[in-house]
């Protein structure tokens, strides 16, 4: 369903400020020392280094969620799947932190009165069918309103603030910043995700810093302590907010929220981590086959670290297990990247591609990708089963970003939306440093462009998994799912599939659309490898090997030292909405049938002595045109730490969008 406003525009932020006491009326000590702890993504008593603080310096903490009405507007980009899921977790903190070992206050509202008019405490009952999003104790005070609003009403009562830094963009970053401006020094953000922060080089010994991380010890909270535990009853439940908002999940097989399924998950998983590797790739094996512990990092029932530490002492010694850890630590990589430039969700890393395919916009290609009616078997399934299911293994999001991006020609952005609306488990750390990663808008020299087609030969040859997706082909004889529209017509009369009619014959062509993406990147490259030279947009890029490997794409494939003028505009220069260098737009393009646009012109002519094989497009090269792998063969293992998504049996499948 669509996102909507709050349900009723009279309903005031709460708690008030007249419920809430100060930290020497809850602790009779007139020196006592209150923490309200914040929680926003890491929901989780365990392994929390704001709460563990928190504990061990307060006489009394508070610990608070706060549900913002503005976060189910449009740009929520939440599907009612993923927002049920937050509601879970939530309550399911809620049940921890009533759980906890320490002494427990609870205040209510000091007499006031409470009108359904102001109350989205009273809105829709109490009641919901969804028995977890109940709970009988509650150790947390859930607010409603603008966090900024209610965290100062908390300062102005004596209270200072704690919450963990957490990667943010768009809502989250200005929520943020609101908080800091609101609260000033009473609001700390402590880091304790593992990753660098407060620092221009946070490359430098990254590496080392997130292996020390991840053995170090967990942050626990010393209960043991005469520390209070404030609750502050304000009547707002998940499950009230989940009925005033009418959220009505739609998917299925989507997991359930809570601290004991996500625990139970974890040790199904490390019980069959063995045959982690060979179910990363086919998306029928990896449903079942991969971790599934996506949505719980996510939302931070785990952090990282405590699931490394859990696989690291419980899990047989096996190529599963260290597959699996150098995905945790991609996890972090990722999120580093937002870490590093916010701007990750809404502009291209390098300047040279701003603004990619914006020219190309077209609705219905668009809506042929969202619905999967591409004409592309292995796409129109993916996505079909995304929309379903909000779910979808690594290979097959690559898969249908790159195609999305390269042979449709489209927006990046449109994309990357959908996938985040769409996916339980969407991080915005890694959805959308992935979408530009596979969209070639770093300026990487090797940019792969997935082959829909291939991807069927190789991880469903049988059509298992589309013939469940796409069941209009499921009576067509499996070899020719790979390109349905060369199916024999006797053949589509005697299984009773007609290409055209019953599915749809390919929206565009795949090889010329593929050729043109090449051919153009070509003409880029030089100059993107040049940008990738200046300071602030290799801080952009966050290259595992830091700058010292922006500066290496920069001087072995960017344009010849006279020539080199981009290198000396600032930063101000190319953001401040100029043509960029050398012009980004495509060559002069023709309408094919099927509403796409093709390279209309012969393909210019690029000068490559780099020796790799091929370069690009078969025409420049004299070498058949690459079938899914890198446009460029050779890659500095410094460019980022790996050969960009290498495609053998998945061991070196490294650049992931989730460590599934």
């Amino acid at each position: 369903m669509d996102r909507r406003e709050s349900p009723n525009s009279d309903t005031v932020a709460l708690p008030l400020p007249a419920d809430i006491p100060t930290p020497t009326e809850v602790a009779g000590d007139t020196d006592a020392e209150g923490t309200v702890v914040w929680h926003r993504k890491h929901l989780r008593v365990e392994d929390h280094r704001g709460l563990s603080e928190a504990v061990g310096n307060s006489d009394v903490i508070c610990p608070l969620f706060v549900f913002d009405p503005t976060f189910y507007g449009s740009e929520g980009l939440a599907c009612d799947s993923r927002v049920r899921f937050l509601h879970q977790s939530v309550t399911s903190l809620a049940r921890l932190y009533a759980a906890a070992p320490c002494q427990a206050e609870s205040v209510g509202t000091n007499g006031h009165e409470r009108t359904s008019e102001t109350r989205l405490a009273d809105y829709g009952g109490s009641e919901h069918e969804d028995s977890t999003l109940s709970s009988e104790e509650t150790g947390l005070t859930v607010g409603y309103g603008a966090p900024a609003e209610i965290l100062a009403r908390f300062v102005d009562r004596g209270w200072s603030v704690l919450t963990m830094a957490t990667p943010t963009s768009r809502y989250g970053k200005r929520r943020d910043d609101r908080v800091r401006t609101v609260c000033g020094d009473a609001v700390r953000f402590v880091s304790g995700d593992g990753l660098v922060r407060d620092r221009d080089r946070t490359r430098e010994n990254w590496q080392s810093r997130i292996d020390d991380w991840l053995t170090d010890s967990q942050h626990e909270p010393d209960w043991g302590r005469e520390t209070t535990r404030l609750t502050v009853e304000t009547g707002v439940t998940p499950a009230r907010v989940d009925l005033a908002f009418d959220i009505t999940p739609s998917k299925r097989r989507v997991p359930v929220g809570t601290h004991r399924k996500a625990s139970k998950q974890l040790r199904s998983f490390v019980d069959r981590i063995g045959s982690y590797p060979r179910n990363i790739s086919a998306p029928q094996d990896a449903r079942e086959g991969t971790s599934g512990l996506s949505p719980y990092l996510n939302f931070g029932l785990f952090s990282i670290r405590q699931v490394y530490q859990y696989v690291a002492e419980n899990a047989p010694n096996c190529r599963g297990r260290e597959m699996f850890a150098s995905r945790l630590v991609w996890n972090c990589h990722y999120n580093q990247k937002l870490v590093d430039w916010p701007g990750w969700t809404d502009r291209a890393v390098n300047p040279v591609f701003e603004g990619r395919n914006e020219d190309n916009h077209d609705p219905q290609l668009i809506e042929a990708w969202k619905r999967g009616g591409t004409g592309f078997p292995m796409v129109d399934a993916s996505m079909r089963c995304l929309r379903e299911t909000g779910w979808l293994n690594f290979r097959m999001r690559a898969m249908c970003a790159s195609f999305f991006a390269h042979i449709l020609k489209q927006p990046w952005w449109v994309g990357a939306d959908w996938y985040h609306h769409h996916l339980i488990d969407s991080d915005v750390g890694i959805n959308y440093t992935q979408w530009q990663s596979q969209a070639g808008l770093i300026g990487k020299p090797a940019q792969r462009v997935y082959n829909p087609r291939k991807q069927v030969r190789d991880h469903d040859p049988d059509g298992e998994w589309i013939s469940r997706w796409v069941p209009e082909l499921a009576e067509l004889p499996s070899q020719y799912l790979p390109r349905p529209e060369r199916t024999p017509l006797e053949v589509q009369e005697n299984c009773g599939v007609r290409i055209g009619e019953s599915y749809p014959r390919p929206v565009v062509d795949f090889e010329t659309e593929r050729e043109a993406f090449w051919s153009w990147y070509e003409q880029q490259r030089p100059l993107a490898a040049e940008q990738l030279g200046r300071p602030e947009i290799a801080k952009r890029a966050s290259f595992s090997g830091g700058y010292e490997a922006a500066r290496a794409i920069a001087d072995q494939y960017g344009r010849p030292s006279d020539d080199t003028v981009a290198t000396q505009l600032s930063l101000s220069d190319v953001e401040g909405g100029e043509p960029q260098p050398g012009g980004t737009d495509p060559p002069t393009a023709q309408r094919l049938g099927g509403g796409r646009t093709v390279d209309g012109r012969e393909s210019p002519e690029v000068v490559d002595d780099t020796g790799s094989v091929p370069t690009g497009a078969g025409r420049e090269t004299g070498e058949p045109s690459p079938d899914d792998r890198d446009a460029v063969a050779e890659v500095p293992e410094s460019a980022d730490g790996n050969a960009e998504n290498s495609e053998s049996d998945g061991s070196e499948q490294t650049s992931i969008d989730r460590f599934d």
